[in-house]
């Protein structure tokens, strides 16, 4: 608020202390008026407020949209990556287990290891990154999962690459779990569907584009250039991530803002008689000695081990206590696994039954690579409209909004299924199930949407720990199932073996019909959304 900067109608405060005033830094915070001291001669003639430092502590909200877009682009191929670092895996099984005599459901333990750290990790990385910084972060992560992948490149032992895959997993996990943070850094809410669309499509796309590629690799040169390949990338998105986006969480900013102000501030008390403070926003003012500066989101907070008690322990009572997070974590798992379980099975089906070669039967993927990049502009103009076309009976301001073309869409996944376990056969040209694989990825980008959109916009202050209790069990049980998979399809057959999954996915598509419905009613009885109303 603006204040007046007189020091001839500065007044004292009530209780008459004007030696210090505690003040809450923003970014476009009005900045004390040193009051001259023509007696003292150390007092500059043109003592002005230090204006340069409101400039150099912009919100990542003012940022330009080149450089939102910039910004937005290496976040997005970092989450291409973390998906590739995941799947990429699958085609190297049969090569590793020749190497190190070894049978192929154990080289898939790979996987399973790579998400543990990738589903976990995140719940200590994001009270490091409150306190530190989210830059801070992405470096040292992305650093560790660059030496990671050259381990992978050159081990020379099973256990040795079981190692490397977790902690692989660790490095990676901060693109998973922070990008979204990131993303509503640098975007104002209204301005946030969009680039989180684009940001999950992303993570999709990858996930098809890892065995893609790596298919090709194997077959053509050796499996350890599907991890020498992923260092190249990975170091390349590093680097360019520390270079080209600045810290964007608003509290560390602040903090750095606060410093700098108090550093100022201290130097020039000793040179002015005072400086001019606003009292409660209003334009009375007093004259202070001194100024501190403090961080409103930074008060009061715990010690670091306290914020990461806090971290794990909250989502996991979240996911048990509040029966909406436990069916989205649910619903989001199923989905995820089936991108997980196409991992082995796609390979599986088409060289069993259409004889494809290693790298015929993983270009495959490039269904979901092209469902991957169909699904987000589908559904940004679905938004779209809705907002476009309100209809009293599909009211936009309730989270179940985010529900409403998810209640159709989602079926895709279990048709897809279906389509893909029951047309897999030689007289059937092999696009079809190709084609099925193709609508179950827009079944499962579908839900990932609108799980991530109603969490959030549900439990506000406790969305991101609503999310992380989903994300650590999609990632968690997704990686478990490739063990099985072939066991599964191998026992089963085809179509059974996809029916299975497709009947889970019909009946949890019922789910979101139920929070349309009744979404308010439920949202009404959860201790957690209560407290947030109060």
């Amino acid at each position: 608020m603006p204040f007046d900067t007189n020091p001839h109608e500065a007044k004292a405060a009530p209780d008459g202390s004007m030696d210090t005033v505690d003040l809450e830094v923003t970014f476009d915070a009005n900045l004390p008026i040193p009051v001259l001291d023509t007696d003292n001669e150390a007092t500059p003639p043109d003592l002005k407020p230090p204006v340069h430092l409101n400039a150099k502590f912009r919100s990542p909200l003012t940022w330009s949209t080149s450089r939102r877009s910039i910004a937005l682009f290496l976040l997005c191929m970092a989450s291409i990556f973390s998906s590739v670092a995941a799947s990429a895996y699958s085609p190297t099984k049969e090569a590793m287990a020749s190497e190190w005599g070894v049978n192929r459901t154990a080289v898939l333990v790979g996987i399973t290891i790579f998400t543990t750290g990738f589903a976990f990790t995140p719940m200590i990385l994001a009270p490091i990154s409150e306190v530190w910084g989210r830059k801070l972060v992405f470096a040292s992560t992305g650093v560790v999962l660059v030496i990671c992948q050259i381990c992978s490149a050159e081990a020379k032992s099973y256990s040795g690459m079981m190692a490397a895959r977790f902690f692989a997993g660790v490095g990676c996990s901060s693109y998973s779990g922070m990008i979204g943070g990131t993303i509503s850094d640098i975007y104002a809410p209204h301005e946030r569907n969009t680039p989180m669309t684009i940001f999950s499509g992303c993570a999709l796309f990858g996930a098809g584009l890892g065995p893609l590629v790596s298919g090709f690799i194997v077959q053509y040169a050796s499996w350890r250039w599907v991890f020498w390949m992923q260092a190249i990338a990975n170091a390349l998105v590093v680097v360019s991530m520390a270079a080209f986006i600045p810290e964007t969480r608003s509290n560390v900013l602040l903090q750095r803002k606060a410093e700098a102000l108090n550093e100022w501030y201290g130097k020039q008390a000793g040179r002015a008689s005072g400086f001019v403070v606003p009292v409660d926003g209003s334009k009375q003012s007093i004259v202070s000695r001194q100024i501190r500066w403090n961080v409103k989101d930074n008060q009061g907070r715990g010690s670091i081990g306290q914020m990461i008690a806090t971290s794990v322990t909250l989502p996991f009572m979240l996911l048990f206590t509040e029966p909406v997070v436990f069916f989205f974590s649910l619903w989001a798992t199923f989905s995820w696994s089936i991108v997980y379980i196409c991992f082995a099975a796609v390979p599986l089906v088409f060289t069993e039954i259409y004889h494809f070669n290693l790298s015929s039967a993983n270009a495959v993927f490039a269904s979901t690579c092209v469902a991957a990049i169909i699904a987000p502009p589908i559904s940004i103009y679905q938004e779209r409209w809705l907002d476009r076309h309100p209809s009293p009976r599909l009211p936009l301001d309730r989270p179940e909004r985010r529900l409403y073309f998810s209640c159709v869409e989602s079926i895709l996944l279990p048709i897809g299924l279906f389509v893909f376990g029951w047309t897999a056969r030689e007289q059937v040209h092999w696009v079809v199930p190709a084609l099925g694989i193709g609508l179950a990825t827009l079944g499962v980008f579908s839900v990932y949407l609108a799980v991530f959109n109603y969490l959030a916009d549900s439990y506000h202050g406790y969305a991101s720990s609503a999310l992380a209790a989903q994300s650590s069990c999609r990632n968690f049980i997704a990686g478990i199932l490739p063990l099985v998979t072939l066991q599964m399809y191998t026992n089963l057959g085809y179509g059974p073996a996809s029916s299975l999954l497709g009947g889970i996915g019909l009946r949890l598509t019922a789910g979101p019909w139920v929070l349309v419905g009744f979404g308010e009613t439920i949202r009404e009885k959860s201790r957690f959304a209560n407290k947030l109303n109060q």
